[in-house]
């Protein structure tokens, strides 16, 4: 895509992000959580114009980008302090979502199979691209496909408000709060938002959990096409697809925190990688606040939505209560 075509779309974000930066320092609010605001405002007011949305859409590029160079604020030791507990609660949730979410569906609602296999993907490892994902393994139909990804968006909307004030009227600790964000939340953008808005720890341990759940999307879209082939209704995924679907940011994230681990930045080089992937989250958040429609959120189909509405409070509140006991 030529730069002419993406140059107004970006000049829109950076236009955004330094207006939630103003504004935050202006009136004392989270300037993430403004620059989802002025995403949603555009997106929902006048709308995105035409010219602006491919430059608009390249936002889950600066977030990749921005969780990448998060990882040279990071080190082995500090993560290996607490890691194995946290990739034990990551597992166990992730299976207790799938469970609920499928148990739900299909016993309580009577929704489709495969919609209540796609809710639960959705909402087990990485929202819209597990959808994605796991539906060219088992052959959902596009219907399916669409009330499962706006779901999840509608999830989005909503925890990216309630969670940081439940955070505060409960005083969790900054590890807690991230880890039962990254852990439980649906999709990595909203995650890593609702965490750095509690706290630059809260979103570090937000990020490498949520991380370490997106990695995992490769053996829940093998899984489910097992489990599919032998209803002879799926068909075998292939590697193009479980590599077009796994988050290479990862990749990137563990290549930095090693190489900050063997003291490769300096403290001013770190305080400037800092700065860095503060602005690439604030521009990336500009966009994903267009993302959040008033329209398709109220075109979602209402059984869905509960089916999810209830999985995800059950295993919301069971995962902070087991971290609160772990920590």
């Amino acid at each position: 895509m030529s730069v002419d075509r993406l140059l107004p779309g970006l000049v829109a974000l950076v236009l955004g992000a330094l207006a939630a930066r103003a504004i935050g320092l202006t009136v004392g609010l989270n300037h993430l959580l403004i620059a989802i605001a002025l995403g949603f405002a555009l997106a929902n007011g006048p709308g995105v114009p035409d010219r602006l949305r491919p430059g608009i859409a390249t936002h889950k590029l600066w977030l990749g980008a921005g969780i990448v160079l998060m990882g040279a604020s990071l080190t082995l030791e500090a993560i290996l302090e607490v890691g194995a507990t946290v990739l034990f609660v990551v597992v166990l949730v992730i299976a207790v979502t799938i469970v609920v979410v499928e148990a739900l569906s299909r016993n309580v609602f009577g929704l489709a199979e495969q919609l209540g296999s796609l809710l639960a993907a959705g909402a087990s490892i990485c929202g819209v691209s597990a959808v994605v994902a796991v539906a060219g393994a088992i052959r959902a139909r596009e219907d399916q496909i669409a009330y499962a990804a706006a779901t999840v968006l509608l999830f989005d909307a909503i925890t990216i408000v309630v969670y940081p004030i439940i955070g505060g009227v409960l005083g969790l600790s900054d590890i807690v709060f991230g880890v039962w964000a990254g852990v439980s939340m649906f999709s990595t953008g909203p995650v890593v938002a609702v965490g750095f808005a509690y706290s630059e720890v809260a979103g570090q341990w937000a990020t490498m959990t949520k991380l370490s759940r997106n990695a995992l999307i490769g053996v829940v879209v093998l899984i489910y096409a097992s489990y599919y082939a032998q209803q002879g209704e799926g068909g075998r995924p292939s590697v193009g697809l479980l590599w077009a679907e796994f988050p290479k940011f990862v990749l990137g994230f563990i290549a930095l925190v090693v190489l900050a681990s063997a003291g490769a930045f300096s403290p001013a080089q770190q305080t400037a990688i800092e700065n860095a992937y503060n602005w690439l989250f604030l521009l990336a958040f500009v966009g994903l606040g267009t993302e959040i429609r008033l329209t398709e959120l109220r075109n979602t189909g209402l059984t869905p939505a509960l089916a999810v509405l209830v999985s995800f409070l059950a295993v919301s509140a069971f995962s902070l209560a087991l971290l609160v006991i772990l920590f």
